[in-house]
């Protein structure tokens, strides 16, 4: 049965939030470690920033040791539509607390996401 997981946003990263609302962002990624390593195809993500939420359906889940192997099956467009190189965006990874230990330690999830369909 499929789950439904939140993913917070931080208010500092609306952009990225607005960037998947509005659906030119398909993969989020994030991470790994036990927060995120149960997240299944067909579950349910919503995603918080600040009082704001709304909610996707995963599509994909994809598990790499590293930023660098994700690159080798993803452009950089692909993961963020802002950037276009390697550098610019593991630069960004670099830029979030604590992410450094964690990425060395459970390596990258990312989820291809998709917008719930809607009820009749």
């Amino acid at each position: 049965m499929p789950k439904k997981y939140i993913l917070p946003v931080r208010e500092v990263d609306r952009a990225v939030y607005d960037l998947i609302k509005s659906g030119r962002k398909k993969l989020e990624t994030r991470a790994g470690g036990p927060r995120y390593q149960h997240i299944k195809k067909g579950d349910t993500v919503v995603l918080k920033c600040g009082k704001d939420s709304f909610e996707k359906t995963v599509t994909k889940v994809h598990k790499f040791k590293s930023v660098k192997e994700m690159l080798k099956r993803h452009k950089p467009s692909e993961i963020d539509p802002r950037f276009q190189s390697a550098e610019e965006l593991i630069a960004l990874y670099h830029s979030f607390p604590n992410y450094d230990e964690r990425l060395k330690k459970y390596g990258v999830i990312a989820f291809e996401l998709k917008n719930r369909p809607t009820l009749r």
